[in-house]
């Protein structure tokens, strides 16, 4: 099969407190991505949001999997593509989008086909997807880097200076829902999204990429009074509940995509928590 996907279920704050590491990685960390040949996704019953990638050596198909019981995979949905390997092209219904690095392309529901295509077999595109419900159509579109909606945040004394990319985001993109785009540290930067933050009316996925070889990324998770950490490492995600903060610290400077999904669309929207007051 070319074609590789797993569910993984909702978890109360109560019960993740209980978690070991084991549990705790099993329950929310995608580790399985960006596999040459294949497509991988990763179904979450957090607001029904899908986090994956496909590798094509030559060309690979987005096909429906059996818990959207739908007949094609936009079918309900909407979807957002950043390629973070080399240059590539997907096919829209007929029509290509040519994908360079860190190129970002927004399906809208109803497309048909849609099929992944690397430049160079050996050199290989590696797309890396997210997709949420939807309720209309809204037109495709791809969004360079250079395109996005820049935001300077945070500071070196702080070490957490930093460049938000909003890619696929009202004003540069209208979707129904999802929301993505990149985030890159500064040399000597090593703290993402601090202060933390919790939005309780969408959740979020993490996909950590840049890092450099024998480095990590610490992604703390859980209730502002009762947090968790998690090591990753390059090409990685991880799925942030409603109710979890979602902030990391490296022991390099590095870039994630962020993706979101849930019921309000305004970026700002989150209950920042403390500094101070984590625990």
């Amino acid at each position: 099969m070319t074609t590789l996907y797993e569910t993984r279920y909702a978890s109360s704050p109560e019960a993740v407190k209980q978690y070991d590491t084991t549990q705790l990685r099993d329950e929310f960390l995608i580790d399985n991505l960006m596999q040459e040949g294949k497509m991988v996704l990763t179904y979450s019953h957090y607001d029904r949001y899908i986090a994956g990638s496909a590798v094509p050596k030559q060309s690979l198909t987005l096909e429906s999997i059996d818990p959207l019981k739908s007949t094609y995979f936009l079918e309900r949905r909407e979807l957002g593509i950043i390629n973070v390997g080399d240059s590539g092209s997907v096919v829209v219904d007929g029509t290509s989008y040519a994908l360079g690095h860190k190129d970002a392309l927004y399906i809208g529901m109803g497309a048909k086909e849609v099929v992944f295509k690397s430049d160079s077999e050996t050199k290989p595109a590696k797309f890396y997807l997210n997709s949420a419900p939807a309720h209309t159509n809204y037109p495709t579109k791809k969004v360079s880097l250079e395109d996005a909606n820049k935001l300077e945040l945070g500071s070196l004394e702080t070490a957490n200076h930093r460049t938000v990319n909003q890619m696929i985001i009202g004003g540069v993109v209208t979707t129904c829902q999802l929301q993505m785009g990149m985030t890159t540290l500064k040399t000597g930067s090593v703290w993402n999204t601090m202060p933390a933050h919790v939005h309780d009316r969408r959740m979020e996925v993490y996909f950590y990429m840049d890092v450099p070889e024998e480095q990590a990324v610490c992604h703390f998770m859980g209730q502002p009074s009762e947090t968790r950490h998690i090591w990753m490492h390059n090409h990685q995600a991880v799925i942030s509940p409603p109710w979890s903060i979602h902030c990391g610290s490296g022991t390099s400077n590095y870039t994630f995509i962020w993706g979101m999904a849930g019921e309000n669309l305004d970026y700002t929207d989150m209950d920042v928590a403390k500094i101070t007051e984590l625990r």
